[in-house]
């Protein structure tokens, strides 16, 4: 039988507005970190210049290397390009973890669409 150990939670803290309207500014976001993201999950990812942000993963794609890699998208479109439209693939590996709950200012399940 083989045993895992208990994935490793944390806390984010959305900043911006790319994630309204469900996800705002400030909002602290439980965190599990090393879970397995799927199709319309919200995650926490790095970017390849270091931003760590609070995206949808929208779809599994291939990197430029030929790695796998995610599609990530803000809800709020309008809020700038600051997701994969303007930075591509994210490889599966920068992907950091997977929005559980909004933890403040209102408990609520994130769920993916």
């Amino acid at each position: 039988m083989s045993r895992r150990g208990p994935r490793p939670l944390g806390v984010a803290v959305v900043r911006g507005r790319s994630m309204l309207p469900g996800l705002r500014d400030g909002d602290r976001l439980l965190v599990a970190y090393a879970a397995q993201p799927r199709v319309g999950d919200v995650v926490v990812a790095r970017f390849a210049d270091g931003t760590v942000a609070v995206k949808r993963a929208t779809g599994r794609r291939t990197t430029r290397t030929g790695g796998a890699g995610w599609w990530l998208l803000s809800d709020n479109a309008e809020e700038g390009l600051g997701d994969s439209r303007a930075r591509g693939v994210v490889p599966a590996e920068a992907v950091l973890g997977v929005v559980r709950w909004r933890l403040w200012p209102r408990p609520t399940r994130v769920r993916g669409v």
